[in-house]
Order: structure tokens, then C-alpha cells, then sequence
């Protein structure tokens, strides 16, 4: 059974992932649109600082976020000095940290989509007078929407199974910084495998379900081109 706690880990879970997923569209829409459109020679330096989270080591990468976060680091001194408070060990330190470690997982569906768009579609646009945001909404977006989906479910589902950056960054605070992973984590360090269990398959159903939502989009989307 899923005792009080663990629904507590599992609201602070999807609602980091809500958030998160929210924000990395936001700032990896542009991000993937430029590395998608840019000829700037240096582009790849850019390309590799984004790819990085998907092979550094979590903890590595958690502890570096954890000195840049933390009261004597420079996010983290500007935080108190607003704010009076350390990003470490806090929910919003948890954002940061899984903005920065999901970020691939956005930027790279996005750039793929827009470069498999073309120039073709944005120039038919443009003979027709339509401004930059209107080609983009109106043209870029509709055509892409499936690239836009694909991040946003990559985006949502690799944060819910963050482990290492999370718990390098907020630490273990139930009810605050206590993720579904770090409780399923504690679970089998104390050998209650049973609520160990119900967490871990709530997780993978929900992970299942999301991928499958993904690919059949794509496949309709695929059914509907070629109709």
C-alpha cells in the first residue's frame, strides 16, 4: 500500500516534472530553433554544452550544480541576496537542476523537427507577407508538432526518474525535496520491497504509457502525410 509519504514523494515528483517541462520548452524552443537554423562555425561547441548531461556522470554533474547553487556559489549568493535563502536543498534548486540535466532530452527532438521542416514552408510564407511570429506559429508549429511532443514527453518522463543530480541538490527532505526515486531508493535500503514495488511499477506504467502516447502520435501523424 502507498502510505501518506510516498504520495507526498510522488506530488513533489510530477510536479517538478510539470514544471521542468514547461520551462525547458520555453527557453529550448529558440535554443533548438537556432542550433537548427545557425551556420556560425563554432555552432557545435554549443551543441556539445547541451548534449553534455547525456553522458556525464548524474553525481558529477549534481555536485558541480550543487557548489554553483550552493550559499558560497555565485546562483547561490545572488539567491540570498534577493531572497535571503540557498537554492541547495530546495525545490526550486530541483528545478534548476533538472532543467539543466533534461535539456538534451527537449532541444534535440526540436532541432530535428526544425531542420526536417525546411525552408520551403517559411518562404511560401513569407511571399505571402506573414512576419516572423506568424510563420512561426502559424506555419512552424503545426508542421512540427509531433517534434514538440516528443520533447515535452522526453522532457516530463526523464525528470520523473531523475536520481543522482536530484539527490546531490535538494538531498532527502520528505515533503520537500523527497522525489518518487529517492523514496524508492530508501524503501529498498530499509527492505520494504512491497511499497518499493508499488512505487517502481507506478513509474514504469506511467513511463509506458507516455512513450506510447509518443509513438502513436508519430505514427498517425506518419498515416495522415502519406493519405
Amino acid at each position: 500500500m502507498i502510505q501518506s509519504a510516498d504520495w507526498v514523494a510522488l506530488g513533489i515528483t510530477l510536479k517538478l516534472a510539470a514544471i521542468t517541462t514547461v520551462i525547458l520548452l520555453i527557453i529550448g524552443t529558440p535554443l533548438a530553433w537556432w542550433l537548427a537554423r545557425s551556420r556560425w562555425r563554432f555552432r557545435f561547441l554549443v551543441e556539445a554544452m547541451v548534449a553534455l548531461p547525456l553522458v556525464l556522470p548524474p553525481t558529477v554533474l549534481g555536485f558541480y550544480l550543487l557548489l554553483l547553487l550552493g550559499p558560497s556559489g555565485p546562483l547561490g549568493q545572488v539567491a540570498q541576496w534577493f531572497g535571503g535563502y540557498s537554492l541547495a536543498f530546495s525545490f526550486t534548486g530541483l528545478v534548476i537542476g533538472s532543467v539543466v540535466y533534461s535539456l538534451p532530452f527537449v532541444v534535440q527532438p526540436l532541432a530535428g523537427a526544425f531542420q526536417s521542416l525546411g525552408q520551403r514552408p517559411l518562404e511560401v510564407a513569407a511571399t505571402l507577407r506573414a512576419g516572423f511570429w506568424d510563420r512561426f506559429f502559424s506555419v512552424v508549429v503545426p508542421l512540427t508538432r509531433s517534434g514538440f511532443l516528443t520533447a515535452a514527453v522526453l522532457g516530463f518522463a526523464h525528470t520523473l526518474g531523475e536520481f543522482g543530480v536530484v539527490l546531490m541538490i535538494g538531498g532527502n527532505i520528505p515533503g520537500e525535496t523527497q522525489v518518487v526515486s529517492i523514496a524508492i531508493y530508501d524503501h529498498v535500503e530499509s527492505l520494504d520491497y512491497a511499497r518499493a514495488h508499488v512505487l517502481s511499477g507506478g513509474l514504469l506504467l506511467l513511463s509506458f504509457v507516455l512513450l506510447l502516447t509518443v509513438y502513436g502520435f508519430n505514427r498517425h501523424l506518419s498515416l495522415v502525410n502519406r493519405g
